[in-house]
């Protein structure tokens, strides 16, 4: 399991993923999981990989050889951000029929998601989930991150804290918050940990992190969190056990 996380805001993208991945709890291993594709001056293009590391490895491998060859449809000669995001879901599937018959012979899932984010020169920046069948949707103002892997812990961070007018320094400090709670709560997702910041126009990645074991801003964030959490929660007012506020169950059953 993996937790990858992409927050799209007016001022630009954050992209954030953690590295580990197990074949069961005796087999734990670190593989990236953020690819950056990027041309400096021309487009950004990032990716975030969660899903059959075989798959996804293959497919990673076959974008960086369109571009060295070149071919025509590449990541880097494609118009848009879309047709990009529907290049990618084509090398995934491509992937998975080159495998699927083996594969399915020992129970081996071929599923994948990835996220893209990015800009081409004259666009805005786009954030797309790009699923294992190779078709695709986008973030919009109204709902500004997408999350692919283990996604339930990081989420209520995520829906308490952004919106399309927050900062990039705020993304990506929650960001990581994200991926520390689901950290805390699942042994399959950890360091070290990729944040990419891009602002928007720039065609330049401004900030690329990677946080391992036991670097002191993570310690230092999950600690303040926690006594942060823990003090909100001291402060919520008690249950008034002998006043009736939400009326009673017949009240609600009755027709």
């Amino acid at each position: 399991m993996t937790y990858c996380l992409g927050i799209i805001t007016k001022y630009g993208l954050v992209m954030a993923a953690d590295s580990r991945t197990n074949a069961g709890v005796d087999y734990v291993s670190t593989y990236q999981k953020l690819f950056d594709f990027s041309q400096p001056g021309e487009r950004v293009i990032l990716l975030c990989t969660a899903g059959n590391l075989s798959v996804t490895q293959g497919a990673i491998a076959q974008m960086h050889r369109d571009i060295r060859i070149p071919e025509e449809a590449n990541l880097h000669t494609l118009p848009t951000l879309y047709d990009v995001a529907r290049y990618v879901g084509a090398k995934i599937r491509q992937i998975q029929e080159q495998d699927r018959v083996w594969l399915k012979q020992d129970g081996i899932d071929v599923q994948c998601t990835l996220l893209l984010g990015g800009q081409i020169q004259g666009q805005p920046p786009e954030l797309y989930m790009i699923y294992s069948q190779g078709n695709c949707i986008h973030a919009t103002s109204e709902t500004p991150f997408m999350q692919v892997g283990e996604t339930k812990y990081g989420k209520p961070i995520l829906d308490r804290i952004l919106d399309f007018n927050t900062t990039l320094e705020a993304a990506a400090k929650c960001a990581l918050l994200s991926i520390d709670s689901t950290m805390k709560s699942n042994i399959s997702v950890g360091p070290p940990i990729n944040l990419v910041v891009y602002e928007k126009d720039s065609f330049k990645v401004q900030h690329d992190l990677r946080l391992r074991l036991g670097a002191p801003y993570l310690t230092k964030i999950r600690q303040q969190w926690e006594t942060s959490l823990r003090e909100a929660f001291e402060r919520m007012p008690d249950i008034d056990w002998e006043r009736d506020t939400g009326g009673n169950v017949e009240e609600f059953l009755d027709p």
